[in-house]
């Protein structure tokens, strides 16, 4: 065995020099993410001869039926269950003897026996070597979000400031998405609250423009902004396109780092502007070197004592039995903001198991820095930063400080992400309070762990948009909020047909897709924004679907819409109110307004969407120029579809068979 290891790791280095070409790079994508669990560790009551259930039994059988066609090259396994769906991604060294390690039941923690329990099937990729599948499994975990695994939903993109670099008179933007544009790119931020304030200061100190190519086209006379002496006006040649680039060439250097050689070179200008008695030029140059102070004055945590000046530092805390991560974005030795995270992980997972994984999926869609300082040791570290330095294409470096001020940076971060677990256990706290006072007045069978609420938005019946949000014991659930557009031939304002078609879509579809009700889809209770009316309508889709496990109840507005007053229906039960200053009262209105945000939201989405459509649209053989012709000739679309047939071939530009077309696909002749 060691030889064979020692002839794979001499053909691993062998291949070094070339296993990560670009290609390569880009079907792997990202970063990389360490293991969840360590190598599988003795299980207590398992070691005292615990007997192994039949469905652990099954599980451990399929794992073994897998082992004989598995190779002993680095890859990464997925463990499947009945469903199809994905339980567990990992990455090993040699597939064989990793996923062997599962079917050795007396040695697995009781989570990986519940895992264990649930396989029905086993899926491997095979890669080059050991980094590669460390860099694969974390795409696959970002894209399946299996149960067991650590699992980071973090979707938006983090914004830059891009000074653009496709134009002679650059502009300063907020950026946001992949770097196509040319330009220099200084990021990232960790909000856009940080760069909006970023961009303010720098519009004073260094009057670049901001205004988009078509607006800085168009002018001819300088905007707002030049007034306010946030904008030098280069779209009228108010500044020359030497000091213009002078300008640029500032504010670059400045957002590279190099902000106290700016600084300096302001404050000798102002010096040397004032003693030739030109106040009005020193006042401006003091104006912007208050501009870069009031940027600098943001900084509360400094790494210009630390030595480097591009970082990241990921800090992570536990408390009952949850973790917060907080990262803290450091470029050019400014502090680019911070943000909290709270990754889905098992109760019992250690820290570094979960940074470890963290760290894989933060960087899997985004470049890391120079250099990432961490709370604590991870598992297989030295093997993250070289995965780090593939996906960058430069070396990075994942290191723990011991001592000095990267340690003092690193301890700040951890009381941030202390507060603000601190925080969200006392919302979660309250927020369970809520459900268990829900539970009791409304007698269901337990506090919910899933409450979907209802509501539907339409103006006359048009763009009509059903809305379903769902809460949880921690609160929002907003990954699985879902919006419905109303497909069937309602009547304008039948808001019970609306009601009706979204209930039935959304159990049907429960129904067919987890009968056993095993997957996490069903809900313990249904809040509807209506009145009886609602209610009828919900209890008759039940009913038809055979659902009679799930709570209904429907909250209607009290007099006047009057908050308050609410009235609450529910079934085989007489209609009551809470009292006014009830928390629970304020709990249910603030599901029903949030739904009703989300409504609203979608709804205006798609009626703005179709402002901007046409029937005109929907025929074939007529693009913009014959559709721009029979607007002009006839005024509107609805004018266009009552036209006669020798009225449309009369138009300019539309042909006798064009003609036909547009006639008859207004007069059902298609």
């Amino acid at each position: 065995m060691r030889r064979t290891q020692s002839r794979a790791a001499a053909r691993r280095t062998s291949r070094r020099s070339d296993r990560f070409d670009a290609a390569r790079r880009r079907r792997i994508i990202g970063a990389m993410t360490a293991r969840l669990d360590p190598e599988p560790q003795a299980d207590d009551a398992a070691a005292r001869g615990a007997p192994v259930l039949p469905s652990l039994a099954r599980g451990t059988a399929v794992i073994r039926g897998k082992l004989k066609t598995l190779p002993s090259s680095p890859g990464v396994y997925r463990f499947v269950d009945k469903n199809g769906d994905v339980l567990y991604v990992g990455k090993a060294r040699q597939l064989r003897h990793r996923v062997g390690s599962y079917a050795q039941v007396s040695r697995l923690t009781a989570r990986l026996q519940r895992m264990v329990a649930q396989v029905a099937d086993l899926e491997v990729i095979t890669t080059h070597t050991e980094v590669e599948a460390l860099l694969l499994e974390s795409n696959l975990i970002k894209r399946y979000r299996p149960p067991f695994n650590v699992s980071l939903r973090d979707d938006k993109s983090f914004p830059y400031i891009l000074v653009t670099g496709d134009h002679d008179w650059p502009e300063i933007v907020k950026y946001r998405g992949p770097r196509t544009r040319p330009g220099e790119y200084f990021g990232p931020f960790a909000s856009a609250g940080a760069v909006n304030r970023t961009l303010n200061a720098l519009e004073r100190a260094f009057l670049l423009r901001s205004c988009s190519d078509a607006v800085f086209a168009s002018r001819t006379r300088p905007c707002l902004k030049y007034q306010l002496k946030r904008c030098s006006a280069p779209c009228v040649a108010r500044i020359a396109p030497a000091d213009y680039a002078d300008l640029v060439g500032e504010a670059t250097a400045f957002l590279a780092g190099r902000s106290q050689e700016v600084s300096q070179r302001l404050a000798a200008a102002m010096q040397a502007a004032s003693d030739a008695m030109e106040f009005e030029s020193a006042a401006r140059y003091r104006d912007r070197i208050r501009a870069l102070a009031q940027i600098q004055a943001h900084q509360d945590v400094s790494l210009e004592a630390a030595g480097f000046e591009d970082a990241d530092v990921i800090a992570a805390h536990r408390e009952e039995g949850q973790i917060c991560v907080q990262v803290f974005f450091f470029r050019g030795g400014r502090n680019n903001g911070n943000r909290a995270y709270f990754p889905r992980h098992d109760r019992s997972a250690a820290v570094p198991d979960v940074l470890a994984a963290f760290v894989g999926q933060f960087y899997d869609n985004k470049p890391p820095p120079k250099l990432v300082l961490l709370s604590h040791a991870v598992p297989e570290q030295a093997l993250i930063a070289e995965a780090l330095s593939v996906s960058a294409e430069r070396k990075v470096r994942v290191t723990r400080p011991q001592r000095g001020a990267k340690r003092q940076v690193v301890a700040r971060a951890r009381d941030n992400a202390r507060d603000a677990l601190a925080r969200r256990l006392a919302e979660s706290a309250s927020h369970r309070d809520l459900l268990d006072r829900l539970a009791e007045v409304f007698a269901l069978d337990g506090p919910p762990r899933r409450v979907e609420v209802y509501d539907n938005s339409h103006i006359v019946g048009t763009n009509a948009i059903g809305a379903m949000i769902v809460v949880g014991p921690d609160g929002p659930m907003k990954q699985a909020y879902r919006k419905f557009n109303i497909k069937g031939a309602v009547t304008p304002g039948d808001d019970y047909a609306m009601m009706r078609e979204v209930l039935t879509r959304r159990f049907s579809r429960a129904i067919k897709e987890d009968p056993d009700r095993d997957r996490g889809q069903w809900p313990d209770a249904v809040l509807i924004d209506g009145g009886q009316g609602q209610l009828n309508v919900a209890e008759e889709v039940f009913a038809e679907l055979g659902v009679d496990d799930v709570a209904l109840i429907a909250i209607a507005k009290g007099p006047d819409r009057d908050a308050g007053r609410e009235r609450f229906f529910l079934t085989g039960r007489t209609s009551f109110r809470l009292p006014e200053q009830d928390p629970l009262l304020y709990f249910l209105q603030r599901l029903r307004d949030e739904a009703h945000r989300f409504a609203i939201g979608t709804h205006r989405a798609r009626r703005s969407k179709a402002i901007g459509t046409s029937p005109l649209d929907e025929i074939a053989g007529v693009g913009a120029r014959r559709k721009k012709a029979l607007l002009l000739r006839f005024g509107s679309a609805r004018a266009v579809a009552r036209a006669g047939l020798k009225d449309l071939e009369a138009v300019d530009g539309i042909s006798a068979s064009v003609a036909r077309a547009v006639y008859d696909h207004f007069h059902g002749e298609r």
